[in-house]
C-alpha cells in the first residue's frame, strides 16, 4: 500500500503523519488489496478538513470528513473509510459468489429425523 500525504496550508508533522498511517492501516484488517492511499489535509479559517482517496482493484473510494480539530477529523475519516470498504467488498464478494448464495437461499432445509 503506497501512503501519500500532502497538506493545503498545513504542515504535514511526522505526528500527524504517524497517525494518518496508523489509522489508514487500520483498514487494511477488512481489505488487503489496496494499491494506494492519497489524504489531503487542509485548512480553512477554523474548518479542518481531511480528504482521502483509496485506488482498489477496479474502483477508487473517495471519502472526506471536517471538523474544527485535525485529530478528531482524522478518526472520523478512518471510520468512514472502515465502513465504506466494509461495503466494497460486500459487493465485490455478492457480486461474485452471487449464484451460490441465491442458491443456498432458495433451497429448502432439510432436516432429519
Amino acid at each position: 500500500m503506497n501512503l501519500h500525504i500532502t497538506g493545503h496550508h498545513v504542515q504535514v508533522t511526522p505526528a500527524i503523519r504517524e497517525y494518518i498511517s496508523a489509522k489508514v492501516g487500520r483498514v487494511t484488517r477488512h481489505f488487503d488489496h489496496l494499491i494506494d492511499v492519497n489524504v489531503i489535509m487542509s485548512v480553512d479559517k477554523l474548518r479542518q478538513k481531511v480528504e482521502a482517496t483509496v485506488h482498489v482493484r477496479g474502483r477508487d473510494i473517495f471519502c472526506e470528513s471536517t471538523n474544527e480539530d485535525m485529530y478528531a477529523a482524522i478518526d472520523a475519516l478512518a471510520d468512514k473509510l472502515d465502513r465504506t470498504i466494509i461495503k466494497h467488498k460486500e459487493k465485490n464478494l455478492a457480486h461474485r459468489h452471487g449464484d451460490a448464495v441465491k442458491r443456498q437461499q432458495s433451497e429448502p432445509e432439510t432436516s432429519a429425523e
